[in-house]
């Protein structure tokens, strides 16, 4: 009997879903290929540890944010949406 784990290597999904980011958004930062991010945000392969901090960056979270949850105050969520207003 096979025995499968699910293991998530990142958090991108989860994360993009609390910021209210889109795929696109992130493609478009990066300039990367939709399929390439949708590999990433369902974790069937993952960033370099760049992109990771690019990432991060542009969403203005910290990078540990994007591999486990923390209890961090929302004010990131705040400064994020009220910069993507912006934009």
């Amino acid at each position: 009997m096979k025995l499968f784990i699910e293991m998530k290597l990142n958090r991108l999904a989860e994360v993009f879903e609390e910021l209210g980011v889109e795929n696109n958004d992130i493609v478009k930062f990066l300039k990367v290929k939709k399929e390439t991010v949708s590999r990433w945000v369902n974790n069937h392969q993952q960033p370099s540890l760049t992109t990771f901090a690019q990432i991060a960056e542009y969403l203005r979270v910290d990078i540990r944010e994007l591999f486990y949850p923390s209890d961090w105050s929302s004010s990131t969520v705040e400064a994020f949406k009220s910069k993507k207003v912006r934009d």
